[in-house]
């Protein structure tokens, strides 16, 4: 393990009471650390707690906030509830792939944007809505697509 990835996770872990509630909050404070939980952290992890690694990869991919592998410096996340739906919700996605060249799960090649969807945000009042990070955009239009991501790839 990287000295520096190993110092960074000790300093998580410390945190915390190291009992096998704390397995959640540790797993996403490693994720705020890192834009992912990187399998060394996992491993150190289930050292930690004492909770079997297939345990703790179980909980990783089973709750939808866990990535795997890195992410984007940007996180768009295009939301396909219900309200959304009505109300175009799948036009403001399949722009924000046009815009981006990249389908959900997918990162760009340059690494400053990734695409997810959810379920819901819970703000169908808002409905159709995009998060960009921890920014929540509603009542999206196609061209507000494009002024929010304002993106252009670094090889053009």
């Amino acid at each position: 393990m990287e000295p520096i990835l190993k110092d960074k996770l000790n300093q998580i872990l410390q945190k915390f009471k190291g009992t096998r509630d704390d397995l959640i909050p540790i797993l996403q404070s490693i994720q705020e650390e890192f834009g992912y939980l990187p399998k060394e952290a996992m491993l150190e992890v289930s050292r930690c707690l004492k909770i079997p690694e297939s345990n703790i990869y179980g909980v990783a991919t089973f709750y939808a906030l866990f990535r795997l592998k890195p992410g984007g410096k940007k996180m768009v996340r295009v939301c396909r509830g219900t309200a959304c739906h009505v109300r175009s919700g799948e036009r403001i996605l399949r722009e924000v792939q046009k815009h981006l060249n990249i389908k959900p799960g997918e990162t760009t090649a340059d690494m400053e944007y990734s695409l997810e969807t959810t379920s819901c945000f819970g703000s169908c009042a808002l409905s159709p809505v995009m998060v960009v990070n921890k920014n929540v955009y509603g009542h999206m239009t196609p061209a507000r697509v494009e002024q929010i991501l304002d993106y252009k790839p670094k090889d053009q």
